[in-house]
């Protein structure tokens, strides 16, 4: 039981069946730093934090928290529980209905993407369902300013947005294991689930033309990777891997070892990989689409186009510019700027914020 006079706060995480993509990984990282305040949250401003999350994850996070079911019927209507005088969902995706009685609304939203991949109907349904979901927000959250531009232009959006970055993991102190038959330092390295916006192709088509260089592409057990595993063997790419859930041990390995991170993807909403990577202080290479150049800043180097010979013009000179003293002191600064411990104090000062002008 709460003490009277209790606060309470609502937090959905949605199924959250995947732990180790963009979203598991802001969930679960936003989700133990809002854990870790949850007793000073409770002591100095008497405010209880709910963890709404599917009953195979209840007790994840600790015991600060209390936790809530995330059942079917919440996708209708969600009745019960206590009072919440704020409620936040942590994702634009999550189908799940804040409580009728939530005092106050808040909703992340991590890309518009659909914006730039869909077409027709598909288009306007998935335009349709957005409105709706952040129609119900009293305020928004998004992890860039080009997404928060998105939902302002094709959201309808016309309430408080604030921006709050991602924290990225700096993985440099963790353990790291090698992945057998690769060699350090000679190899160019692409972590994501692989899906058709990531652009892998583009980095297929300049293995094809640049057969000299080794590239490594990792990313989770699922369609999308084997697909790519299927198209190197399709086209005899001997000097491609690709990798399928690799450890975090093997993925610190992978980033202090590669001699540069490529991240050509073609619609983000912030893109974790890159920042990841530059705590390694290793040149990074994005695409100059949607977010990544106000994620990446002055620290990365940018493909213009896609075709192969431009890719490696592009590649080639950014890692003779990375050899310059300070350069990979200055990407590591740069990451430090993204963590999730500056991204937990955001996200509460905001809570603390609206519970004030609610009172």
């Amino acid at each position: 039981m709460s003490p009277p006079g209790t606060v309470h706060v609502g937090i959905c995480f949605g199924p959250l069946r995947v732990l180790n993509d963009g979203l598991g990984e802001f969930s679960v990282q936003l989700g133990r730093q809002l854990a870790a305040r949850a007793p000073r949250l409770a002591a100095e401003h008497g405010v209880r934090l709910h963890f709404q999350l599917r009953p195979a994850l209840h007790g994840y996070f600790g015991p600060e928290v209390a936790y809530l079911p995330l059942r079917p019927v919440h996708q209708l209507l969600h009745l019960g529980g206590p009072r919440f005088a704020l409620w936040h969902t942590l994702n634009q995706l999550v189908r799940h209905r804040p409580p009728v009685s939530a005092r106050l609304r808040l909703l992340t939203v991590h890309d518009l993407n659909f914006v730039y991949a869909k077409r027709g109907l598909s288009l306007a349904r998935h335009a349709f369902t957005c409105r709706r979901r952040v129609g119900r927000a009293d305020r928004v959250v998004t992890i860039t300013r080009h997404v928060a531009e998105d939902v302002r232009r094709h959201a309808g959006f016309s309430g408080p947005i604030d921006v709050i970055h991602n924290g990225a993991r700096r993985l440099v102190d963790d353990r790291r294991e090698a992945v057998p038959g690769l060699e350090p330092g000679g190899f160019l390295f692409h972590l994501s689930r692989m899906a058709p916006s990531k652009n892998v192709g583009a980095i297929l088509d300049l293995a094809a033309a640049w057969p000299a260089q080794r590239f490594v592409l990792a990313g989770p057990s699922a369609p999308p990777v084997e697909a790519t595993r299927a198209a190197v063997a399709a086209r005899r790419l001997g000097n491609v891997t690709v990798l399928a859930d690799i450890s975090d041990a093997q993925k610190a390995w992978l980033y202090a070892s590669c001699a540069g991170f490529l991240f050509p993807s073609l619609t983000e909403g912030f893109g974790l990989p890159p920042i990841e990577a530059m705590h390694f202080g290793v040149p990074v290479f994005l695409s100059d689409r949607t977010c990544l150049p106000e994620v990446g800043g002055d620290a990365a180097y940018y493909f213009r186009r896609f075709d192969p010979e431009e890719m490696r013009r592009v590649i080639e000179a950014g890692l003779a510019d990375a050899r310059r003293p300070g350069r990979a002191d200055a990407v590591r600064r740069h990451a430090a700027g993204f963590s999730w411990d500056d991204c937990a104090d955001r996200y509460l000062a905001l809570y603390l914020a609206l519970l004030s002008e609610a009172r």
